[in-house]
């Protein structure tokens, strides 16, 4: 078994067939849509394909260790991961390509009117050994 990370992106991928953004949705759409991605995980951990997901609040700093005292934060001006990254789901599947088809699948969770997002998902392997480095 392998591990991937699917990435559910606001923005940076190409734009989904459905692409009103979820701030324009109504509260049912929101219902709708939240019930499918539980839905999926479910039937995920059912097969033993679902590791876990998670839905990011839009909040969030960048931080890094400058020394003693206080750490320095930023909220930009640089496009930021809160920006981009809108969830993500951890799957342990077989293969790629089963990988592939849980990702196209996902892809199909209802937004605006109901309606498939079609939305674009990326599909990232987990690196499983350290890469071996010769001189």
């Amino acid at each position: 078994m392998a591990k991937y990370l699917l990435l559910k992106h606001y923005r940076g991928a190409p734009a989904p067939v459905n692409d009103v953004p979820m701030e324009q949705w109504t509260p049912e759409e929101i219902s709708a849509h939240v019930q499918f991605m539980h839905d999926f995980a479910a039937r995920l951990e059912g097969t033993g394909e679902y590791v876990d997901g998670q839905a990011l609040a839009p909040d969030g700093a960048w931080v890094r260790y400058d020394g003693e005292g206080r750490p320095p934060v930023t909220d930009g001006p640089f496009a930021e991961t809160k920006d981009l990254i809108a969830g993500w789901m951890v799957i342990d599947v077989e293969t790629y390509e089963r990988a592939l088809e849980l990702a196209a699948e996902l892809s199909a969770a209802p937004g605006a009117g109901g309606k498939p997002l079609h939305e674009w998902l990326e599909v990232r392997p987990f690196l499983s050994t350290p890469p071996t480095i010769t001189e």
